[in-house]
C-alpha cells in the first residue's frame, strides 16, 4: 500500500528505510522524500515508525524509574551580573 503518493513510497519501503536505522520522518525522509512534498503522509509515516521494533525509542534508552522525572532547568537569574571595570 503507498504511503507517499507524491512520489510513490510504499509501506514496505518505509519499514525497510527504519531497518536500515531510519528512526525519524526526517530521515525517511531525507532517504526516500516522502513526506517532503504535500505533507499529508508524514502521520501516516510517524505510525508505521511507532511499530516498528528495529528503532530504539525513548523509554528503551533510559534507565526505569528516569522517565518519569521533570526535566532540568537552567538556574534563573534575577539581576544582571555585575560589569567589571576596564
Amino acid at each position: 500500500m503507498y504511503v507517499c503518493s507524491c512520489f510513490g513510497i510504499t509501506e514496505q519501503q518505509v519499514k525497510q528505510h527504519a531497518e536500515d536505522g531510519r528512526c525519524t520522518p526526517r530521515q525517511i525522509a531525507s532517504a526516500c522524500k516522502a513526506g517532503t512534498d504535500c505533507g499529508s503522509c508524514v502521520k501516516r509515516i510517524q505510525a508505521l515508525l511507532g511499530r516498528t521494533d528495529g528503532c530504539a525509542t525513548r523509554t528503551r534508552l533510559e534507565p526505569a524509574g528516569l522517565a518519569a522525572q521533570p526535566p532540568r532547568t537552567a538556574p534563573r537569574q534575577d539581576r544582571p551580573l555585575p560589569l567589571r571595570a576596564a
